[in-house]
C-alpha cells in the first residue's frame, strides 16, 4: 500500500484537483480512496493506475455535487483555488507537467461533472477514449460525445489547441510595473479590446460580484484597487510558479492578500483572474 501511494498520489492529486478545483477537496479524495484500498482484494489491483483514477474520480462526482449547491450561494465569481508549482521536487512540480493551465480550469466551471471528468481524463491526462469509457462505465462513443459538448461550452473547436499561449514573466513584470506606477495608459496597452476582469472574493474578502469586461474598467478598478490595498499598510507584490505558471501575489507582511493570473492570446493579455478569498489563499 505504501508503494501504491507513492507512486501513484501525485498522479491521483492531479486528477482530483482538476476534478473539483479545490486541493483541498483534492486532498480529501485522495486519502479517502487509499484508505478504502486498504479493505480491497488485491486481486482487483492488478491495474492498479486505472482502479485508483477510477476510485478518485467516483470520489470527485460525488464532492461535485455537494460542491455545486454551495457555489449556488457563493457570493460572486467563483474561482478555483491557486496551487504553488515550485521547481523543487515535491508533488506539485511532479503534477505540474499534467496540470491544465488556469484559465483552463476556469472554463472547466461550464461543464457538467461528467463532461469534466471526460475532459480532464483526455487533455490533461492523456487517457485514450477506450479507457476512459472504462473508467466512467459509458459507451466509447458516449465519451466522444461528450468531450464535443465539453469542447463547445468551453468555445474550444474540435481543431483548436487546448494550451493557451504561455505568458512570459517579462510580460507579467511589465503588467506588475504599470499598475504599481499608476501608468493606466500602458496597462491598456498590453490589454485586449475584449479582457475580461473576475475577481473571487467570496463574501469575505473585497472584490467584483461579476466580471468587468472594458479594457478602461479594467485598468482604472486594477489601478485603484493596488493603490487602495497599498494605502492600508506594507503592501508588496511577488511573483510565483502556480498552477504550472507565472503568477502574482500580493502580500501584506506575510499575509497573501491576493493571487493575480494573466491569460495571453494574441499578443495581448485577454482574461485577468484575481483570486483575494482567504480561505483559497492558504497554500500560497
Amino acid at each position: 500500500m505504501e508503494e501504491l501511494y507513492d507512486q501513484y498520489r501525485a498522479l491521483l492529486f492531479t486528477l482530483a484537483y482538476q476534478l473539483t478545483g479545490s486541493a483541498a477537496d483534492a486532498e480529501d479524495a485522495v486519502q479517502d480512496v487509499f484508505f478504502k484500498v486498504c479493505d480491497v482484494d488485491p486481486e482487483r489491483l492488478k491495474e492498479p493506475k486505472a482502479y485508483l483514477c477510477k476510485m478518485v474520480t467516483n470520489r470527485c462526482l460525488d464532492l461535485q455535487k455537494s460542491a455545486r449547491r454551495k457555489r449556488e450561494v457563493y457570493v460572486g465569481p467563483w474561482l478555483p483555488e491557486p496551487i504553488p508549482t515550485p521547481e523543487a521536487e515535491t508533488l506539485e512540480a511532479v503534477v505540474r507537467r499534467d496540470l491544465l493551465s488556469y484559465g483552463m480550469l476556469v472554463l472547466l466551471e461550464r461543464l457538467s461533472p461528467t463532461e469534466r471528468a471526460v475532459f480532464v481524463l483526455r487533455e490533461a491526462l492523456g487517457f485514450d477514449y477506450p479507457d476512459i469509457a472504462e473508467l466512467l462505465g459509458k459507451r466509447e462513443t458516449n465519451c466522444r460525445m461528450l468531450m464535443s459538448r465539453a469542447r463547445s461550452k468551453m468555445g474550444i473547436s474540435e481543431e483548436e489547441a487546448v494550451a493557451a499561449d504561455a505568458i512570459e514573466l517579462e510580460w507579467v513584470s511589465r503588467f506588475l510595473t504599470s499598475l504599481e506606477q499608476g501608468n493606466v495608459d500602458h496597462v491598456l496597452s498590453l490589454l485586449s479590446e475584449d479582457v475580461m476582469l473576475v475577481t473571487d472574493g467570496g463574501g469575505k474578502a473585497i472584490a467584483a460580484t461579476r466580471p468587468i469586461q472594458t479594457r478602461e474598467q479594467v485598468a482604472l478598478i486594477l489601478a485603484g484597487a493596488l493603490h487602495g490595498l497599498k494605502s492600508q499598510g506594507s503592501l508588496h507584490s511577488e511573483f510565483a510558479a502556480l498552477n504550472g505558471e507565472a503568477g502574482i501575489v500580493l502580500r501584506s507582511g506575510d499575509e497573501p492578500l491576493a493571487v493575480i493570473y494573466l491569460q495571453y492570446r494574441r499578443g495581448k493579455i485577454d482574461r485577468i483572474y484575481v483570486v483575494r478569498n482567504p480561505d483559497k489563499l492558504t497554500r500560497v
